[in-house]
């Protein structure tokens, strides 16, 4: 019987690949398949072995707490348009310059927030920037492939690396030093080869900055350095406390809070109300959190049952070769959410065999993040840029997934050759 528990994660699994076809949200299919794999688990084991879920539940939730605090935090300096001073970086009428700035900001920006977030907020301010729309979905793309770049080097920028992170596979300065150098290199690759494709490009007429008063731009710049600032803190709060990573960004989380309301003591409710945690609350992608929740559930469920060990096995007697394997996995990220491929490899290899910051969790690490870049709806930074400039699947694959498999190429052999 359980053998059900398989079927019923691959039913699952599709029903989350084919959301838009068949008009089922991801995050509700994922849901369902976590709790019917643990349903099946309830079946087949002993009441006694009900703990597992509990043990799982603990992991699952230090991630999304982390997300949940991070998120929060990112709407809250946005609600004060402490981004809006990034654009200031970018205006310029070279399309070539302008190609460079994008992808460096957003590679480094992604680092500190996340890749979603980021390619969210680049994306709105190249709408200021670009009014050529077929310019912008080609400037749009190479964002796409900065931000995972990005996201890959860091323990906060990306959902699968804080996965690792959280989970003891990584260590923070232990990630960025060794996956810096892959990572700039799989973006710098595709940008150096896209500079000679938008020199004949047209930007077209870029929106006008509209002026805020002294007090507002006081203000909008004191919450990005701020937030900026607590989530780099974030890393170092967890290496010299040794608590776990949720624990520091609720403390980043709090403290600016606390700066918000200082900021505005003096402002009436109504005054405030947009510039409040409650507000940015109510603008975080809750869905996406319900769908990791359903989706880490559904891998814990699946490991509980021993098939991720035996998944394992075989791999290792099909393949052999351990930089393969996973290189094969970032190759399938750009097809499948990247976020259960970690999870399932999480649950496949034990922190015995492969201790921390093991060379086959750094290569991971880089190969889910940027392996998502190959494919538009491979990442979460993909699938939100697709719908908010309406991408289509077929012109990012021809226009921008060789750039990103070239760069992924580059970025995973210049990894092998530093380790």
């Amino acid at each position: 019987m359980e053998i059900i528990a398989v079927l019923i994660f691959v039913l699952g699994y599709l029903a989350i690949a084919l959301e838009h076809p068949i008009k089922i949200n991801k995050t509700a299919s994922a849901l369902v398949t976590g709790v019917l794999v643990w349903l099946v688990f309830a079946f087949v084991k002993a009441p006694a072995d009900f703990g597992l879920l509990s043990h799982h539940l603990a992991s699952t939730s230090e991630i999304l707490f982390f997300l949940l605090g991070a998120m929060t935090l990112v709407e809250l300096v946005d609600a004060h348009q402490g981004f809006r001073f990034v654009s200031q970086w970018i205006r310029t009428k070279n399309p070539v310059q302008m190609l460079w700035v994008v992808a460096l900001i957003t590679f480094f920006l992604s680092s500190v927030l996340d890749n979603l977030t980021t390619a969210i907020v680049m994306v709105t301010l190249l709408r200021k920037l670009i009014s050529e729309k077929e310019t912008r979905k080609y400037f749009v793309g190479i964002v796409v492939i900065a931000a995972n770049a990005g996201g890959a080097w860091s323990p906060i920028g990306d959902v699968t690396t804080t996965m690792l992170w959280i989970g003891g596979q990584i260590s923070a300065l232990g990630i960025m030093k060794i996956l810096f150098i892959p990572s700039i290199i799989s973006l710098l690759v595709p940008v150096a080869i896209a500079s000679i494709w938008v020199k004949k490009m047209s930007l077209g007429q870029a929106d006008p900055l509209i002026p805020m008063g002294a007090k507002e731009e006081k203000e909008g710049q004191i919450m990005l350095f701020a937030g900026a600032a607590s989530l780099i803190g974030v890393p170092i709060f967890k290496t010299l406390t040794h608590l776990p990573p949720y624990m520091g960004i609720l403390l980043a989380l709090g403290m600016v809070w606390m700066l918000s309301e200082f900021l505005h003591a003096d402002k009436d409710e109504e005054e405030k109300k947009a510039l409040t945690v409650g507000h940015a609350l109510s603008k975080i992608d809750t869905s996406s959190v319900l769908f990791f929740l359903g989706i880490l559930l559904a891998i814990g469920g699946l490991e509980s049952l021993g098939y991720l060990e035996a998944l394992a096995t075989s791999l290792g007697n099909w393949v052999g070769n351990q930089y393969l394997i996973i290189g094969l996995i970032g190759l399938a990220s750009s097809v499948v959410d990247n976020v259960p491929l970690v999870a399932a490899t999480m649950g496949m290899y034990s922190l015995a065999d492969f201790p921390l910051d093991h060379a086959m969790w750094e290569f991971l690490a880089f190969c889910a993040g940027t392996g998502g870049s190959i494919l538009i709806i491979g990442s979460a930074a993909g699938v939100a840029v697709m719908g908010m400039e309406k991408i289509e699947f077929g012109w990012y694959a021809k226009k921008i997934g060789l750039l990103a498999l070239i760069g992924y190429l580059a970025g995973a052999g210049t990894y092998l050759l530093l380790v």
